[in-house]
């Protein structure tokens, strides 16, 4: 397996606000209580992820890829999904804040919102 792959770890209370998460692709891992404020995520690949009460909020999404990811309580503010590598994009959102985000043109087929907080979120030419 290349380096540049990571399986069915755990990554709890880790800050990628002082350290940038690797340039990977990440299957089925969990990601609890973690902070992502301001991150840089273009081009990474989650498939099968959870995240857990994190912060993701004004994260670069450039090419990110979630297919298959579950979001819990999350705090994802001002984030830009239209940005997303939009092949095999499918997430569900449970308990989550996601205000001031952007959903633009993009298929929301596979996507599930499920007590979610969505204040002045772009859902324009949704497919």
């Amino acid at each position: 397996m290349s380096e540049n792959y990571l399986a069915k770890k755990t990554f709890d209370k880790e800050d990628y606000t002082l350290s940038a998460l690797a340039k990977a692709e990440y299957e089925n891992c969990k990601f609890i209580n973690c902070n992502f404020l301001n991150s840089d995520l273009s081009g990474l690949k989650f498939l099968g992820c959870i995240f857990v009460s994190y912060n993701l909020s004004l994260a670069t999404l450039t090419k990110t890829s979630f297919n298959d990811i579950n979001f819990i309580g999350c705090k994802m503010l001002g984030l830009r999904f239209e940005n997303c590598n939009d092949f095999g994009l499918s997430f569900n959102f449970d308990n989550c804040k996601l205000d001031h985000s952007s959903f633009y043109k993009l298929k929301l087929k596979k996507i599930s919102f499920k007590n979610v907080q969505l204040h002045e979120v772009d859902f324009s030419e949704v497919i």
